[in-house]
């Protein structure tokens, strides 16, 4: 991975300096005091709420953009889907450094003040560039607390979790955003409006009789959900049954021989955008599952019960509950609850 140029690295290690200066204490909401909290294991501390802050993954920045920051961010990346409804003026005033994971120097090249993805791996190993490497430099990083709570990821694949993703985990995620930024009473705002719509979308649904699979992307080699990330958050909120849910990977890949042995009553598909995986698009997968002659014959296929959902509803974001809102509907639409 690229390195900074000497003349970038040394005015963001002297930013850096001023930024780590009186920082200490509890989380304050004051937006000219020092915040310092824990994150994922490290402690995080910032000195005034950023000006020229880097998103790295959609989820953090669509969250960002939820909070009113647009103009607070020097640019995004990595995107699966288009941006949630309500957001596209916002997200139009910000810089995409790129639709993947950008280099460290491109980010670094923004003179950012702080940096926060979605996931550990974004901001790991093999991924732009670890949160020592940007702390090094004075440069504040944050990851999203569902990707570490209760979860594993040392080894391959996307993690295994040893215990269920609750929906408070993301909203603790938008207050933490929104206490870095000195915003948060927007914050709270936007946490109960995520929680007025999960009530209303699962008010009077038992889905107790009701089987659900979700297939994210690949067609080869399907990466479906296990038991307890977004999908299982989307799952009990409605009362229903992952097929898969004796597995805590977050996103086992199966054999469509297995798949067929399980026989769903539903298929919640994702409709991704990105071109990085086999059948990313609802319109292919769903194409592949009508043809394939191990698929054509599974109930859900026979009787086309396909809910589309954006990537971002298949994550741990606050799009999760735009995912329980739209699988709601599609069980009622096919019949399957009043």
């Amino acid at each position: 991975m690229p390195l900074a140029r000497p003349a970038r690295a040394a005015a963001l290690l002297a930013a850096g300096s001023l930024l780590l200066t009186g920082c200490g204490g509890a989380a304050s909401t004051d937006a000219k005091a020092a915040v310092t909290l824990t994150n994922c294991g490290h402690e995080v501390r910032v000195a005034a709420p950023p000006r020229h802050a880097v998103s790295l993954n959609q989820g953090t920045t669509e969250i960002l953009l939820s909070l009113g920051l647009a103009d607070r961010l020097a640019g995004t990346a990595t995107w699966t889907d288009p941006v949630m409804k309500g957001l596209e003026k916002a997200d139009a005033k910000v810089p995409r450094l790129a639709d993947n994971n950008p280099s460290f120097e491109r980010v670094l090249d923004t003179e950012p003040d702080f940096v926060a993805a979605s996931f550990v791996s974004t901001l790991g190993k093999g991924g732009v560039a670890t949160r020592e490497q940007f702390e090094k430099l004075g440069v504040p990083t944050y990851v999203s607390p569902s990707d570490c709570a209760g979860k594993d990821n040392s080894g391959g694949g996307d993690g295994a979790r040893d215990k269920a993703l609750d929906i408070d985990t993301v909203y603790g995620e938008v207050r933490d955003l929104a206490t870095v930024f000195g915003v948060k009473k927007r914050g709270d705002a936007l946490v109960a409006s995520l929680q007025q719509r999960m009530k209303k979308a699962t008010a009077g649904i038992d889905a107790s009789d009701v089987t659900l699979l979700y297939w994210f992307a690949n067609s080869e080699s399907p990466y479906l959900a296990g038991c307890c990330g977004a999908p299982g958050i989307i799952t009990r909120a409605l009362g229903a049954k992952n097929v898969f849910d004796d597995t805590h990977e977050e996103w086992p890949q199966v054999n469509w021989e297995t798949v067929a042995d399980r026989d769903p009553d539903v298929l919640v598909i994702g409709d991704l955008t990105r071109k990085s995986q086999t059948a990313e698009s609802a319109a292919k997968k769903i194409a592949f599952l009508e043809s394939n002659p191990v698929t054509r014959t599974m109930d859900a296929v026979r009787h086309k019960r396909y809910v589309l959902l954006s990537g971002q509803a298949m994550n741990p974001t606050i799009r999760t509950v735009e995912g329980v809102e739209q699988v709601a509907a599609g069980l009622r639409r096919f019949g399957l609850v009043k």
